[in-house]
């Protein structure tokens, strides 16, 4: 193996069927500058046949141009260009219809520096531009968020410090319990953000015991209550017999109160929440539900989002026009 893995001699050239087995596209040009591999997931990202791409000038068979219109072959010059380069680090190009692809390239070359293969492989880019949107509306998301209980925070105790003897007990138990209250949603607030980044990172831990769903909600609403809203303003319904669930408590409780707090503040009139036996007897389905005027189809959910995506992702929401919902499963007991 040495003498085929030595950086002067090119090595064998994977099979056709092993390189359409690989899940980004591949393209190989020989020291000619045509191609001699070009696989499946290549073919589908450029729409360009494999077997008529095999034979063929690789700048031809993928033009690929910068964000300025640049042609990147031309920058590159990868058989003309310094004989040091080895490779070239992951960066976006696009082909000449608009799509982009994430493209890095590495040189094999001969004991007098010359090409003797040039690979380039490809990836598409939909799905990091749709995480890098996505993360781009949480932070946007969560600093509007932020923003909203801080300013309270700060508006209450400068208030409290500059005019504290103008104030009767009520007046600062007032004061004092809705800066409480905000500092427990940033609480909460930072808490989502850390389970977002543990979701991504495939770190997020369940501790599962056997919960009272009704009664979680009902802890809900009374600290909704507590917290200074009408107590007119919630109905709870409890519907048929529920099994015994085992679920996470801490991870319900968020997932309840980011869906109320959604409809208490982006919604009108009463919230209703009610809990039943799913359709298949197997858990139970939460429904929180308000009589706003609902999210605007054509609309992403963004004031579903200011509950993090933390709780929608291990919930499983399914927000509709003018509600929220929220299914829960129940486990087996077996360890």
């Amino acid at each position: 193996m040495g003498g085929e893995d030595s950086p002067h001699e090119p090595g064998p050239l994977p099979a056709i069927g092993a390189a359409d087995d690989f899940p980004d596209g591949l393209m190989v040009a020989g020291r000619d500058a045509r191609v001699l591999v070009f696989n499946a997931a290549a073919a589908r990202m450029t729409g360009v046949d494999a077997a008529a791409a095999v034979g063929r000038d690789f700048r031809d068979v993928l033009p690929l141009h910068d964000a300025e219109g640049r042609d990147w072959w031309k920058c590159l010059a990868p058989y003309e260009g310094l004989r040091t380069r080895t490779r070239h680090p992951e960066r976006s190009l696009f082909l000449p219809g608009g799509t982009e692809l994430l493209v890095t390239a590495a040189y094999r070359r001969d004991e007098h520096g010359r090409v003797e293969r040039f690979t380039v492989c490809l990836r598409d880019a939909i799905r990091r531009a749709r995480q890098e949107r996505d993360r781009a509306d949480l932070v946007s998301t969560v600093a509007h968020e932020l923003r909203s209980p801080l300013t309270s925070v700060k508006g209450f105790t400068a208030t409290l410090l500059a005019k504290w003897h103008r104030f009767n007990d009520d007046q600062k138990r007032v004061m004092l319990e809705t800066v409480n209250a905000d500092a427990d949603r940033v609480t909460r607030l930072i808490t989502e953000l850390l389970d977002v980044s543990r979701i991504e990172a495939g770190r997020l831990e369940m501790h599962r015991q056997v919960v009272d769903l009704p009664e979680e909600v009902r802890k809900v609403i009374a600290g909704r209550i507590a917290a200074g809203e009408a107590e007119d303003r919630f109905r709870f319904e409890s519907r048929g017999d529920l099994p015994e669930m085992w679920l996470d408590p801490d991870k319900v409780d968020q997932i309840l109160g980011n869906l109320v707090e959604n409809a208490v503040r982006h919604g009108a009139g009463t919230v209703t929440i009610v809990v039943e036996p799913d359709a298949h007897k197997e858990g139970a389905a939460v429904s929180v539900r308000d009589e706003g005027e609902g999210i605007p189809p054509r609309r992403p959910s963004a004031s579903s989002g200011s509950s993090g995506a933390a709780p929608e992702a291990t919930a499983g929401a399914a927000p509709a026009s003018g509600s929220t919902s929220s299914r829960a499963w129940s486990r087996p007991t077996a360890a």
